[in-house]
């Protein structure tokens, strides 16, 4: 005798949390729809692969010729390649995971509006994918501090805590764009305009010390700002800025409660308005 579960869906019209019991129920899922998104992404292309690694390569060749060469940006006496990467290694993570979970649930709609299963699991597995690339970008990044001489150094221990940092924010405000993408379709354009500005505002091009220091306490309010700086730091050895973790943490703590929050009050009209 087969046993089947079965899932009642109620409306919840509170405020609740994500049930991370059922996205438990549900993680081989996660793993399915990541496989799905990586084959979509790369199938019937001329490079395959290969594009995740000439991306992050000419990127850094046209800053490094722009803002390196051209508009002499400082970059705290490393070489400014190894310098942009180490930042652009953590941008394009957040900006390709925002990107691409704000837009998720409407790119599954067809999914969406005809099967059960938790919701929360489309914006997750598109940041899940967007982890494959930044794994090939820092294998990239450590072949190219290598050509320059530079040396990997024990903060690299550092790592894991600034990239789960990161993980959290794009969870949190991918969550709460996909949620709102859903019901407003012109918040696609948002996310691009958003990401666009953001990358200008966040210490990626330029090292802090290129901030006036009496305006560097902006800088704080951004939360990108320490994920930024700690997985650069990570990678070449610089001092972590402690204060500015702490506000950063604080702010993408807030960030992922709000969106996770509004996701799941949300989530039970996705299926008749998708």
């Amino acid at each position: 005798m087969t046993i089947k579960k079965v899932t009642t869906v109620r409306p919840n019209s509170n405020w609740s949390f994500i049930d991370t019991k059922e996205l438990f129920e549900y993680r081989e899922l996660v793993w399915v729809m990541m496989l799905r998104d990586l084959k979509v992404r790369y199938k019937q292309t001329v490079m395959g692969v290969a594009w995740a690694v000439l991306q992050p390569l000419t990127m850094i060749a046209i800053f490094s010729i722009i803002f390196g060469k051209l508009a002499k940006i400082p970059s705290d006496g490393y070489p400014y390649p190894v310098f942009v990467f180490s930042g652009l290694l953590a941008w394009n993570f957040f900006s390709t995971s925002v990107s691409s979970s704000g837009l998720s649930l409407v790119n599954a709609s067809n999914l969406v509006s005809k099967v059960y299963f938790p919701r929360i699991i489309v914006p997750i597995a598109s940041i899940g994918v967007s982890m494959v690339d930044f794994l090939i970008s820092a294998v990239l990044l450590v072949l190219l501090m290598l050509f320059y001489s530079q040396s990997i150094s024990w903060s690299i221990l550092y790592l894991p805590f600034f990239l789960a940092g990161l993980i959290f924010l794009s969870m949190g405000l991918g969550s709460w764009l996909s949620a709102v993408t859903v019901t407003y379709r012109d918040f696609r354009y948002v996310i691009a305009y958003l990401m666009q500005i953001w990358m200008y505002i966040t210490p990626v091009l330029y090292p802090v010390s290129f901030v006036p220091e009496k305006w560097q306490w902006i800088l704080y309010l951004n939360p990108m700002y320490a994920w930024i700086n700690g997985i650069r730091a990570s990678f070449l050895g610089q001092p972590i800025d402690v204060f500015g973790t702490i506000i950063s943490l604080a702010l993408t703590i807030v960030i992922f409660i709000v969106g996770m929050l509004y996701f799941e009050k949300t989530q039970r009209r996705f299926a008749d308005i998708i």
